[in-house]
Order: structure tokens, then sequence, then C-alpha cells
């Protein structure tokens, strides 16, 4: 089932239900106006979206219209809980490696995780307002997941059954307001922006085979303007699986419906070649790069986004078709901004 949230004027928008393919939608009106509300009666209301589910992908639904992402919010506007976590730990030690820096120990058993701002996401097609350009705009392409309630102390098995949705995430950082913002030892603020989301959320059962160990097995695509500069396996090297994600957040709390876990940035390993590394699937987010860059040639040489850049996200599953549909942003300055 894929779901989606129209703009409708209001903060939370209006739930549809679209069709496989993404061509086609049908308010949910009759069972449900917003998301949350599923996500708070999910075993009640989840079965009829997927009836009409059904029905739409059959050509029966009555009042289907074309599906526009255009016109799409995140597919849960606001949320009571984002977390985003750092399972790919080839991204880690890229960075760490790029400052000469060693890897705790820890880091391979026990996940990084932030939480950020969850009271004011964007749509997949809403520009990216930076009032800087010195602040140092990057993109990020992730994959996210919405929670059902998760009971303090579940399993990663456990926390995985929690799961309801996943889509992907553009979870934008300010790279030259981070170092100061972690000296101060409190973690990410500033520099963590407001994050967009595919046009939809799909139930993991909807990716098939491509689901499996708590991770989706397929490529994620970043295109920076209009150039493919990643082309990400987001399965295999993945460290962490959302089950373990999850559980994490809930060692100390119970996680509520409606609660989003980002994997933080896919990223691949190197390979060697000529006895030079080399990173063949590109990457996921421009700090990436930098660090690769340093440890090749001593410094970075690609610059972070302007004002003007854009950037695509999006998934394909193994018939070619677009899963989530695709984040495509621009970058805009803010009024006044330099």
């Amino acid at each position: 089932m894929k779901l989606a949230t129209l703009k409708d004027g209001s903060r939370d928008g209006q739930l549809v239900v679209v069709s496989r393919d993404l061509a086609s939608a049908h308010y949910a009106t009759g069972i449900a106006s917003r998301l949350q509300q599923v996500l708070d009666d999910w075993g009640f209301m989840s079965p009829q979206l997927q009836d009409l589910y059904g029905l739409l992908n059959a050509g029966r639904a009555r009042h289907a219209f074309p599906f526009d992402p255009t016109q799409c919010m995140a597919p849960l506007p606001r949320a009571y809980q984002w977390a985003d976590g750092s399972a790919y730990l080839n991204h880690v030690e890229l960075v760490r490696k790029a400052r000469q820096a060693e890897v705790p120990a820890s880091f391979y058993v026990d996940p990084l995780m932030y939480q950020g701002g969850s009271d004011d996401f964007i749509g997949p097609c809403d520009p990216v307002v930076v009032a800087s350009e010195d602040f140092g705009i990057d993109f990020e392409a992730e994959i996210a997941v919405v929670t059902g309630d998760v009971r303090m102390g579940a399993s990663a098995e456990q926390a995985l059954d929690g799961i309801r949705l996943v889509m992907l995430a553009n979870d934008v950082s300010l790279r030259n307001l981070i170092p100061a913002e972690l000296a101060k030892g409190f973690g990410f603020f500033q520099s963590k922006p407001a994050t967009a989301f595919s046009p939809v959320a799909v139930t993991p059962d909807e990716l098939g085979e491509a689901w499996r160990g708590g991770r989706v097995h397929l490529i994620l695509q970043s295109s920076w303007n209009g150039r493919k500069v990643g082309m990400c396996d987001a399965g295999d090297e993945m460290t962490f699986h959302f089950g373990q994600l999850v559980a994490h957040m809930a060692k100390t709390r119970n996680v509520r419906a409606g609660s989003i876990v980002g994997s933080g940035t896919v990223s691949n390993q190197g390979v060697e070649k000529n006895g030079r590394m080399e990173w063949p699937n590109g990457y996921s987010c421009i700090a990436e790069k930098r660090c690769i860059e340093t440890i090749q040639d001593g410094q970075p040489s690609t610059a972070f986004m302007a004002f003007g850049d854009t950037i695509r996200i999006e998934m394909k599953g193994r018939d070619g078709q677009s899963v989530f549909g695709a984040i495509e942003q621009e970058i805009v300055a803010a009024a006044g901004a330099r």
C-alpha cells in the first residue's frame, strides 16, 4: 500500500491512497483524513485503506484522480518524533579517516543517533530555504521508517514488527555550522534544518523481496544539478537494520505511533584499483565526497551547494519503476540572504 498527504492549506494536509505505479490517487476521507489517525488505529484502518488500494490498482476506484507529487506534503507533515541514526558505518569511517581519527569500537555495536526537529517537515518538491551559502549546504539521501507503538525495552525483532511505513528522506545539513555545535557537547540543532521526505510512504510488504532483514535492498539514486552522483546500494552495507535502530530508541522509553527513524546517509565502501581507492557507487552527501577527496588528495575540492542548485533523490524497484516517487528540490535563498 502507498500513502501520501496532499496540501489543502492546513498543517496536516489530506491523506490519499496512491496507486502502485504512482499515476493515480484517491482521497481516504471515508476512512481517515490524516495519516496520524491511521497510525494510531492501524489494525482497524489499514485493512480498509488496503481495500481501497486494491480498487485503485484495478482501475475500479470511482473517484480516482491523477497523482501530482508537486502537491504533496511530507507523508507525515509533522511527527511526534524524528530520530536519525548513522547506520552505514562506512560513512562514519570515511569521516573519521579524513580527519585521521579512529572509529571507537562502540560504534560497531551501539548505533549513533540524534533527535531532530519534527514540527516542520517539508514536502518532496518544496524548496530548501537557507539564510546563507556560507552555512555549507548539503543534501543527505536516506531511507526512513514510520513506527507504530513500540514498548520500552523491545528487542530488535519486536521493534521490526512495529514498523508501519518506509519512505525516503533528504536530511539537509548545514555543514559549516556543525563543528561549533558539536563542540558544545549537546549535538546538532541549528545545523539540521527541516527534513524533506518522498511523495509516498509504502508498507514494507509493498517492497516484496527487497525488504528483508530490516533493510531495503535497492539502489538509492542521487542527482545533483541533473548529474547522477550516487547509485548506492541501501541493503547489504547497512550495519544496523531498522529493527535495531528502533530498539535503540526504545531502550529507555516507549516509542509511540508516528515516530520517524532515519537510516543516516546511505554509503558504500570503496574498492582498490591500481593502488588507489575508488568509490564506484558514488555518494549520498557532499560531505562524504569531500572526505574521499581529502583521503585521496589531501584536501577537498568539491564545494557545498549554492543557491539555485537542485537535488533529486529516488529509488526504483526491480521493475525499473519509482517506488516512493522522487524528492526534487531547489536550494533557495531566504529573504535577505546573502
